[in-house]
């Protein structure tokens, strides 16, 4: 299902194809006066714009609008309110509950999708869902404003956006326990520290520095970045052979072209 950019604003994002630059795309939470706060609605259309990315994409930048990249869920939801371009939440006693929650797992799923590099760039908070969207991106760029916090627990929730895994994973089991029972803030300059943070820069540098980084990632061959990404995401699970294996296996194809044609372009 593709989206058109009126519906789309409904759901509280706006896409930017070629932005920063060509070959990448923006997605921006535009509900500033919300501070980006998220919606069921918002949630099915990040899934609707993964299904539809245009091939030439090859970096995404998700980045949140006015003050603040996202605060999380609209508290409104969980009170029952209605919110303006989303559906209430469903009962837990649906049969169809943990489908729904699959569902809203779908907009961050694609974001590690091997074809694309994502990069979430984050400034002011990124709490709850905020925090999840930019750990469901492959690499982080904070603004020295940046506060990070995983504040599901401490609503009498967990956290199930698919965040706990890049979490742990980042951070280690421990301090991913202490992070999230606590729901305490984590600076900018923690988050580096602990890895949750490729860059830091000054607020008034991050477009620059995305940018940056969006230009050397399309350097490289599509070809080659996806092949390095899928071979890379495997290893924390792979024995030293196993991996070994899997980089013979990636090379071959990369490699046969240009043993095969000399003088053919890079990958």
């Amino acid at each position: 299902m593709t989206l058109s950019p009126g519906e789309l604003a409904r759901t509280g994002l706006r896409f930017d194809l070629d932005q920063p630059l060509p070959g990448a795309a923006t997605v921006t939470l535009s509900r500033p006066e919300r501070r980006n706060a998220q919606t069921p609605g918002m949630w099915r259309g990040l899934a609707a714009i993964g299904r539809s990315l245009p091939e030439q994409v090859r970096v995404v930048v998700i980045r949140g609008e006015g003050s603040s990249f996202s605060a999380g869920i609209d508290l409104r939801l969980l009170g029952g309110e209605a919110v303006p371009g989303s559906e209430p939440l469903p009962s837990p006693a649906d049969p169809g509950f943990e489908d729904w929650i699959a569902s809203c797992q779908e907009g961050f799923g694609w974001l590690r999708q091997p074809e694309i590099v994502s990069i979430a760039a984050v400034h002011g908070h990124a709490i709850g869902a905020g925090f999840q969207l930019a750990l469901g991106c492959d690499l982080r760029v904070l603004a020295d404003t940046a506060q990070l916090c995983m504040r599901e627990p401490t609503l009498g929730l967990v956290p199930d956006l698919m965040g706990t895994k890049p979490l742990v994973d980042i951070v280690g089991l421990p301090r991913a326990l202490e992070i999230c029972l606590t729901g305490r803030i984590l600076a900018a300059a923690e988050a580096r520290e602990l890895r949750l943070a490729e860059l830091v820069v000054p607020a008034d540098e991050m477009n620059g520095a995305v940018s940056d980084l969006a230009a050397a990632i399309l350097t490289i061959g599509p070809a080659t970045a996806r092949a390095t990404k899928e071979l890379l995401a495997r290893a924390p699970r792979s024995t030293l052979a196993e991996q070994a294996a899997a980089e013979r296996a990636a090379q071959a194809p990369l490699i046969r072209p240009r043993v095969l044609t000399p003088g053919a372009p890079t990958l």
